[in-house]
């Protein structure tokens, strides 16, 4: 398995790994809007200094995905003024289970220590417990669960 950054080249492969992803999110949220969406704007990940996007490949094939990008503590009392946030992640079906999403972490924990970097954070929908139990694997914890309420 090889772990690279993406490059122009991968993004039609990028763009279905995006539908992947809202179509594995959707059971989880009902408040998505049917039909077409779009999550991430890959091109400018590609280029932007402050986001590594990385692919997965195995026998020249892109397996998986996922992104680290620098953000601005949401709060001034935390005790890091940056930190860096996952996302994107996605392996295809077949392809789950054999350390793929594991394998780009550990890259994506490289870059972000390179940036200066000691907070990762992501969100995951608290019902996708095959996430959960994936990111608690390569060393998540569970920190604050966000509530909501729908009003009709």
């Amino acid at each position: 398995m090889l772990i690279r950054q993406a490059t122009i080249h991968d993004l039609p492969t990028l763009l279905q790994f995006e539908q992947g992803v809202i179509n594995a999110e959707r059971p989880f949220d009902r408040t998505l809007i049917p039909g077409a969406i779009k999550y991430y704007d890959l091109e400018m990940f590609i280029t932007s200094p402050d986001v590594e996007l990385l692919v997965a490949e195995i026998d020249g094939e892109l397996v998986g995905s996922g992104y680290a990008r620098i953000k601005q503590r949401e709060k001034v009392y935390f005790d890091f003024e940056r930190f860096a946030y996952l996302g994107f992640m996605y392996v295809l079906p077949q392809y789950r289970g054999n350390g793929v999403n594991q394998a780009i972490i550990e890259e994506l924990k490289k870059w972000s220590l390179k940036q200066g970097l000691t907070e990762l954070r992501l969100q995951v929908y608290a019902d996708n417990e095959s996430a959960v139990r994936a990111y608690e694997k390569v060393g998540f914890n569970k920190h604050m669960i966000e509530m909501r309420m729908g009003l009709d």
